[in-house]
């Protein structure tokens, strides 16, 4: 089986930092040290496409804050 067939077949959580950065993560895994889920699970393309519909400022959190400051 191609790595790619084993992928479809893993249900996903959409995790996101402390810098507001998302990513998925493999449910049957342990969620990585400072990561949380956000609570949208599925398959790796609908956690993806979730991703693109809400992460519309790819800015880390620190650094919007910063901008913000000096206006």
């Amino acid at each position: 089986m191609s790595q790619d067939m084993y992928e479809d077949h893993i249900t996903y959580n959409v995790v996101v930092n402390h810098e507001e950065q998302y990513s998925i993560w493999p449910v049957e895994k342990d969620m990585p040290l400072g990561w949380k889920a956000v609570g949208k699970t599925g398959s790796k393309a609908e956690c993806l496409a979730y991703i693109k519909e809400v992460w519309t400022d790819m800015r880390p959190l620190s650094l919007r804050k910063a901008m913000e400051e000096k206006m």
